[in-house]
């Protein structure tokens, strides 16, 4: 229970700090796409630009562990599938959390896509990781998306994020609902740190960082946000701007 606490600590030292944490595991579901050609420059960017918290599969730990700075956060991811398959929605869990704190981790991640008809199965997988980490005292990030049409109502992804937390996730990931409204009362129900997540790439760079501005100011302890920061040349300033926004500096 005591490293589970300490860790939590690590990533949310203060109330006022937010968590800046990007994703960078696109490469398995959707291949080497614009961004992840080379994954260490990348994160070596990020790293410069203020990311407390890199999160990548098993296998890319090899590429990040060079470049990562003595403060920056580990998180590995455990789901999987690929857009190559006729089940791509169906994620798989393909490591552990002992694996993940033998690679260094301060957090392992998970995904369950609701309103799938493979849900039942991410649940089971998203209660095999809690326990894991509860032995391990490992914090569980779940990735909670609603795969409905909009990408699920304010309703829906009110109910994933508190089922992933009811399940045993530390954190979770989840979807802008669509107003700061909706946001602050899904964090108000969800018992646990949220993070938003920035979905599909938004072309205009000054909408992106309002979607973060309103999250912050409706109660999100932080982001999630991987291709609308990653797939924008150069990363490093508008990381640097993300950064002062989350962090207070």
């Amino acid at each position: 229970m005591y490293g589970k606490t300490i860790r939590l600590r690590r990533l949310f030292p203060t109330p006022e700090r937010r968590l800046f944490s990007v994703p960078l595991d696109h490469a398995l579901s959707m291949g080497p796409i614009d961004g992840l050609e080379e994954l260490a420059p990348l994160a070596r960017e990020l790293v410069d630009g203020g990311v407390d918290l890199l999160i990548v599969t098993k296998g890319a730990v090899r590429e990040l562990a060079p470049v990562l700075g003595p403060s920056t956060l580990l998180g590995v991811h455990v789901s999987a599938s690929t857009s190559l398959g006729t089940t791509s929605q169906h994620k798989r869990l393909v490591g552990s959390a002992a694996e993940a704190v033998g690679l260094g981790a301060d957090l392992l991640s998970v995904q369950v896509n609701f309103g799938v008809a493979e849900e039942g199965d991410m649940l089971t997988d998203l209660g095999t990781a809690s326990d894991q980490c509860r032995q391990l005292g490992l914090p569980l990030l779940c990735m909670a998306y609603v795969k409905k049409t909009g990408g699920g109502s304010p309703d829906e992804l009110r109910h994933a994020a508190r089922a992933a937390a009811d399940l045993g996730a530390d954190i979770v990931k989840t979807s802008y609902p669509g107003s700061t409204e909706e946001f602050r009362k899904l964090c108000r129900t969800t018992p646990v740190p949220v993070l938003i997540g920035g979905g599909v790439r938004l072309d205009d760079e000054a909408e992106f960082l309002r979607l973060v501005e309103e999250s912050v100011r409706a109660g999100a302890a932080g982001i999630c946000i991987g291709r609308n920061l990653f797939q924008r040349t150069p990363v490093g300033p508008l990381a640097r701007r993300i950064a002062t926004l989350l962090h207070g500096a």
